[in-house]
């Protein structure tokens, strides 16, 4: 038979699965010898029965009994009992702390008869009673009943505004006695009973609540933000009152052994007299600092301190700690590792390390490559006055503040002259790269946190915000409107926050990151605590971690930055954006070539070109591997737009003039249209049908590396094929690279060092991949391609119309896009990685996909044996971190 209740003294701290994080820890203090008022825990799996069948087990009710009994007998009260009642707290407490989502009932026990029974117990204190029952009488009705809570707060107020007071402590016995007479009448009117007078009712009605509580809205939509399993429930505390509302001798408070905002070593909290434990968070009355407790009630504090200590040593770590203090008694209510600021936790793991209490390797597991991503990001000034103008999503985090302009040109001709701007758009495409690269930061108003604008933002480290749909952008008109008639003009300055998707008018002040300043290696930032630690962890995070990281680049300037990142060399350089800007003409005439000798022509003309743009990045990470991509979108996504091309070919045509060029692209932009180009003629496709592309890129990426070698450098390239389904496809593109390299030996005298791999990115490549590798010396999975192959859906389309409605019905517990789908797209990995290393046990395997800067997949890219993982150039110490993290054991990035 199931065991679903426990006494505070049969568990311990590491049993959270089983009776929450409150009762575990509840469990551990008791064993401690601290003073912790008697109780027992309903645990988590009552909860999921519960939840199942729509009703509580059959034999918790008699568990439960057997246990209040117990408790009853070692207070020697029975629960509510007239002449000297037993009160108790029913209170939930999850796996995670879920803090505010779930319900609390205390002063369980109150009845009609038992409120004269408490005064009696506390020398005649009636008030202190009535103090007690209205309480009960207002959580209970509110959270148990499901009546809103101002409907109570209204009618307390209204009494203390006709006594002529703000504080509830002015109110005597009389007033509470008629706001008691008010509630249990307010009660019956909202739900047709009677308060219930029953002591052992009213525990099981709230018990019964704390369970409910679980699905409640605001509890789901905490576990979606904060990724908490959905099937975990929720544990219920029973535990016997103590007082901190029963005089100017009580009170109750939060104490934290550091400060959860900088880390500091101190005395930090509140405290408030004559109060109970809902006083705080409501903040009816202003608390005092904890330290001011020293001058109420010395011995209490002295105590506490002592306590506090204990805690930190036991639990090695920051505590956050409830307590109330009984007519000077000290009680423990609670205790946590507490929650901390991005900078805090990075301080905290490395004092704890210099006190002995952990380990290096315990240090790393700390701490989360999201914080070091909060500690990356330029932020606004938390000081500074702003005017708010739009909400949208906060697709790329850090502060930016510019002009707003409206296209790419202007973008790059302002910022060229020294000026900040903010690059607006509806929505942006791989023709505003040089705009979006100019700019500060990136707001559109149509997109989501994966559209074509916040996926180049972050691997660009541009701050941007997507989706701010209240904004009306004219793009034309250089203007945009907010909802309440707000005009933003070209030029006017702007500020977004892409860490929290709000827009502002005006001017923000921002601050830097000193963090960032030490990777790129700025020296004055070294001697900075913060920077001390972040860098003491990074190091350690190095020798630890097995997966090696690279940096998907496209540029010099992005391929030096990421190798001041740490980078470890360049896993993705995407070629198709060195075919836009001036270029994209001598893209057109190779699309427009009507016979060979024009297409090679065109392709002798972005020989050169492309040969400058790798011999820089090869020069940028010399002595480091750089894989190259070959083209992959279809080529229509270079002509202009099939619409803007049929006006202007519509206005030739009015006019009389006709066979323009325009009239040509638009028969090319024709002829290339695809209903689905995801599906269509891209990839390796493209290296077949054209000839000469695919050898034209080859030939430059191999003259560039000759070109290295002969001025003494150390070139690693790595020819990756996208979008290949069977080795015949890469077996075909190999034999041309292979006689590219060849001739270039023959010319130069220097054949230069190069593997050929591809992009695993098809389901139909996972099932072959045994075959593939045969043909191929890596793979480097693009999870954005799979997932999206995988899931049958293009995230370009489909992430404003569902994913919203996915996310709230629970489909996704995270955008796939965002976070790898390990049971799905994952286990495709998997197989891969066995059958590619079955046939070759040399291949080299890593990934490339958006999925290799976030921290959760790489922990999953870690398990299977990747090689390595590739993200942006600003993602990059994040991997690091994520992948030291797995290095040390830690199973996942929680």
């Amino acid at each position: 038979m199931t065991k679903y209740v426990y006494d505070f003294s049969e568990g311990g701290k590491d049993q959270k699965d089983l009776l929450g994080g409150k009762g575990a820890n509840l469990a551990e203090m008791t064993n401690l010898g601290l003073p912790v008022p008697p109780g027992f825990t309903i645990s988590t799996d009552a909860c999921r029965a519960y939840l199942e069948r729509g009703d509580e087990p059959e034999e918790l009710a008699a568990e439960v009994g057997e246990h209040l009994a117990a408790l009853e007998k070692a207070m020697g009260r029975r629960l509510g009992q007239p002449d000297g009642p037993l009160l108790v707290s029913v209170r939930s407490g999850a796996k995670f702390s879920m803090p505010g989502m779930m319900e609390t009932v205390l002063n369980v026990g109150l009845n009609d008869e038992s409120v004269a029974g408490l005064a009696a117990m506390t020398g005649g204190d009636e008030r202190f009673a009535f103090d007690s029952y209205r309480r009960l009488l207002q959580m209970f009705g509110s959270t148990v009943l499901g009546i809103e809570p101002s409907v109570f707060a209204e009618q307390l107020d209204r009494l203390k505004e006709e006594r002529g007071t703000t504080s509830d402590l002015d109110l005597d016995v009389d007033d509470l006695r008629a706001l008691v007479a008010t509630y249990k009448r307010l009660i019956e009117e909202h739900t047709g009973s009677p308060f219930p007078q029953d002591p052992r009712e009213q525990m099981d009605l709230a018990v019964r609540a704390v369970f409910d509580s679980w699905n409640t809205e605001r509890a789901v939509l905490y576990r979606r933000q904060e990724r908490i399993p959905g099937d975990l429930g929720t544990a219920v505390n029973i535990c016997s009152m103590v007082f901190g509302n029963g005089g100017m001798d009580s009170g109750t408070g939060v104490a934290f052994t550091r400060d959860p905002a900088s880390g500091a070593q101190g005395v930090y909290g509140d405290y408030l007299q004559n109060a109970q434990g809902e006083d705080v968070v409501a903040g009816i009355r202003n608390t005092v600092p904890l330290a001011d407790l020293a001058g109420i009630d010395q011995a209490s504090y002295d105590e506490l301190l002592g306590i506090m200590e204990t805690l930190e040593q036991h639990y090695q770590d920051l505590c956050d700690i409830e307590f109330t203090i009984e007519r000077g008694k000290l009680w423990m209510l609670q205790t946590r590792v507490g929650k901390r600021t991005a900078e805090a936790a990075f301080r905290i793991a490395c004092q704890l390390v210099d006190q002995g209490l952990i380990d290096m390797d315990e240090a790393v597991r700390r701490v989360t490559g999201a914080q070091l991503a909060q500690l990356m990001f330029p932020r606004f000034d938390g000081d500074a006055e702003r005017t708010l103008i739009a909400q949208g999503m906060n697709a790329s985090p850090g502060a930016a503040v510019g002009r707003a302009v409206f296209d790419s040109d202007t973008a790059v001709e302002w910022a060229g002259r020294g000026e900040q701007v903010i690059l607006v758009r509806r929505e942006t495409n791989p023709d505003d790269l040089r705009g979006m690269v100019a700019a500060r930061g990136i707001l559109t108003s149509r997109g989501g946190k994966t559209s074509h604008a916040a996926v180049v933002a972050r691997g660009m480290g541009r701050t941007c915000v997507c989706g701010a749909d209240s904004l009306t952008i004219d793009v034309r008109g250089r203007s945009m409107r907010t909802r309440d008639g707000v005009e933003i003009t070209e030029g006017d300055p702007i500020s977004i926050d892409g860490t929290t998707g709000e827009v502002f008018s005006g001017e923000v002040p921002v601050v830097d990151s000193l963090v960032v300043r030490h990777f790129e290696g700025d020296q004055d930032a070294a001697g900075d605590e913060l920077v001390a630690a972040v860098a003491r962890i990074m190091e350690h995070a190095d020798r630890t971690r097995r997966l090696a990281v690279r940096a998907n680049a496209d540029t010099p300037d992005d391929a030096l930055r990421a190798r001041r990142f740490g980078a470890q060399g360049i896993g993705l350089c995407r070629t198709e954006h060195m075919f836009l800007g001036d270029r994209k003409a001598l893209v057109e005439n190779l699309i427009l070539a009507e016979s060979t000798d024009e297409q090679e022509k065109a392709l002798a003309e972005l020989l050169p070109m492309q040969r400058d743009d790798f011999l820089g990045i090869l020069e940028a990470m010399d002595g480091l591997p750089v894989t190259v991509r070959l083209i992959d979108p279809p080529l229509h996504e270079f002509l202009p737009d099939y619409t803007d091309l049929s006006v202007q070919v519509a206005l030739h045509d009015e006019r009389g003039h006709r066979d323009t060029k325009e009239h040509t692209l638009l028969e090319a932009v024709k002829r290339l249209h695809e209903e689905n180009p995801m599906l269509g003629l891209r990839g390796v496709r493209l290296g077949i049908v054209i000839p000469g592309l695919f050898a034209m890129q080859s030939r430059a990426i191999l003259e560039a590396a000759a070109l290295r070698i002969k001025a003494g450098g150390d070139p690693h390239p790595e020819i990756m094929i996208p979008l290949v389904a069977s080795v015949q496809e890469l077996e075909l593109v190999r034999a041309d690279i292979e006689q590219v390299a060849g001739e270039i030996e023959e010319s130069t005298g220097v054949r230069p060092s190069f593997s050929v791999g591809t992009m695993i990115e098809l389901p139909r490549a996972v099932m072959a991949a045994g075959e593939i590798a045969g043909a191929a010396e890596f793979f480097s999975f693009g999870t954005n391609d799979l997932t999206q192959m995988t899931w049958g859906f293009s995230r370009d389309d489909v992430e404003a119309s569902f994913f919203g409605t996915y996310l709230e019905k629970g489909v996704f517990g995270v955008s796939p896009f965002e976070s790898l789908d390990v049971e799905g797209v994952g286990e495709l990995v998997r197989q891969a990685v066995e059958r590619g290393r079955a046939a070759r046990p040399d291949l080299h395997l890593g990934v490339c996909g958006e999925h290799g800067g976030d921290p959760a997949s790489i922990h999953f890219f870690d398990e299977v044996g990747l090689d390595y993982v590739s993200c942006s150039p600003f993602r990059v110490p994040v991997a690091r971190l994520e992948a030291g993290r797995s290095g040390t054991g830690l199973s996942d990035s929680a």
